[in-house]
């Protein structure tokens, strides 16, 4: 059996999130300069933990690294890579809020959070494929970004 084989009948699948959290008042959105890992600009979120919700993931990734309390979050869909050669998952679920207090955490271990216009955004180093995800936060009429991988790269890009 090769190795793709014995892949095909176990694959990782790895459940993270991602949440837009926009200011009304200014219009702004709230972004994080990526240090550890995935560097660039994005949007706050990451890891699904044991016994956790998706939502509740994505609360707690927020408060975790921004310093601000979220609720009512809005479903923007989700994002979906898929390892060709492992056919390993890795699901992003995405979120858009603009009901927030607490007070904005200026910089944490993974990196400064900071409010910018979306317009903005486009002259910025955004992190790895991050450009990608935007039209699932900014244009309300996907569900889904599929994505085949290998090596890292991305090889084919659906918008559903």
């Amino acid at each position: 059996m090769t190795e793709t084989e014995k892949n095909a009948l176990s694959p990782k699948i790895e459940l993270t999130n991602m949440v837009m959290v926009e200011d009304k008042e200014s219009g702004k959105v709230l972004v994080q300069e990526r240090v550890k890992s995935w560097t660039g600009i994005s949007f706050p979120g990451g890891h699904v933990e044991a016994g956790e919700s998706f939502v509740e993931s994505a609360i707690r990734e927020v408060k975790e690294e921004a310093g601000l309390d979220i609720r009512n979050l809005k479903n923007c869909g989700v994002i979906h890579w898929a390892n060709k050669d492992s056919l390993d998952r890795y699901i992003v679920h995405l979120y858009k809020t603009s009901d927030f207090s607490g007070e904005l955490i200026g910089e944490t271990e993974e990196g400064k959070v900071f409010w910018i216009s979306p317009d903005e955004l486009k002259n910025q180093k955004l992190s790895n494929n991050f450009g990608n995800y935007l039209p699932m936060f900014l244009e309300d009429k996907y569900s889904e970004f599929y994505c085949f991988y290998r090596d890292g790269e991305p090889e084919e890009i659906e918008y559903k």
